[in-house]
């Protein structure tokens, strides 16, 4: 079975692809709309990731098999974020709505405790 011989030239372009992306997230962290920056930085992770599997993991160079088991790490990846998105966007605004007002006992004049 052979391998393939990838040039040093491919890591290094990787490498600066995966600064540049550092960077543009340190840039998208600074955007005021918070949905958004949400979006930026899980678009850029995601691209990051990408790029170390393929590269990095040899992914792209592997068998068919491979290939599957990657894809298919990604798409558990895809449905545990549509759990985690879909139970944030549901649970409300008000975090204490179910709370009860605390009770505060009163005395009356014989001393006796009263609700």
């Amino acid at each position: 079975m052979s391998e393939k011989i990838v040039p040093p030239k491919t890591y290094y372009l990787v490498f600066g692809a995966l600064l540049v992306l550092l960077m543009l997230t340190v840039a998208a962290a600074e955007i005021p709309n918070a949905a958004l920056a949400t979006t930026a930085a899980v678009t850029i992770a995601v691209t990051k990731a990408l790029l170390i599997i393929l590269f990095f993991m040899h992914v792209r160079y592997s068998s068919g098999v491979t290939m599957v088991f990657a894809a298919g790490g990604f798409l558990w990846l895809a449905i545990m974020f549509a759990f985690t998105t879909s139970d944030y966007l549901t649970r409300g605004e008000r975090p204490f709505e179910h709370e009860q007002p605390p009770v505060t006992a009163t005395t009356d004049t014989q001393g006796e405790m009263q609700p």
